[in-house]
């Protein structure tokens, strides 16, 4: 990436996953390896169980927090039907890198809606360039299966042009000191991921 560019991450998935954690993860990231860096507000419902949108830009100069649609470098599912619920944000060669988890929605478990059997079906037709991992087996690899917001961050590592060692500050600056070691593992067991 020139530095002159900015690089746009949308994150997506449901209240409860630690996507206000991931994002403060990648925002201090970026900050820590000297771009200027824009956030928004979690989006939608944040309580346990309501979709989430989160939003990181950064670069030499940011003017907007928001990533405009067809804009996005990297889109992060940690649901995948949220990966898919969000996938026009993402621009015609970015990366997906999309959880395979499954969380059930209200609407569904109340017989409103239907969620989709081919979901990784359609994750691979949308995105032609796609990570698709079990954060969650990752998470209980770790040793704590609430740090999968965290191995799916360190697949996101190798997506981005952000040093190793503003990975390692950033999460010593997020997260509390008694969880680092287990999130440092989920960190690296994402991104030593390949598939």
């Amino acid at each position: 990436m020139n530095k002159a560019e900015v690089t746009n991450i949308v994150l997506a998935g449901v209240g409860g996953q630690g996507i206000l954690l991931a994002s403060e993860i990648i925002a201090q990231a970026a900050i820590i390896a000297g771009h200027e860096v824009k956030t928004n507000e979690v989006h939608g419902m944040a309580q346990r169980g309501g979709s989430v949108i989160a939003q990181i830009r950064y670069g030499k100069e940011v003017h907007s927090p928001l990533v405009a649609m067809g804009s996005a470098d990297v889109l992060v599912g940690l649901e995948k039907i949220e990966g898919l619920r969000y996938h026009s944000y993402l621009k015609p060669e970015g990366v997906a890198i999309i959880s395979s988890q499954t969380i059930v929605p209200v609407t569904v478990s109340t017989g409103g809606a239907v969620y989709p059997e081919d979901a990784e079906a359609r994750l691979r037709q949308v995105f032609p360039r796609l990570v698709y991992l079990d954060a969650a087996k990752l998470a209980q690899e770790a040793g704590n299966l609430k740090t999968a917001n965290v191995a799916i961050i360190g697949a996101v590592s190798k997506a981005l042009d952000l040093p190793t060692e503003a990975w390692n500050a950033a999460m010593e600056k997020c997260v509390k000191p008694q969880y680092f070691e287990v999130n440092l593992r989920a960190y690296e067991l994402g991104r030593n991921f390949n598939g």
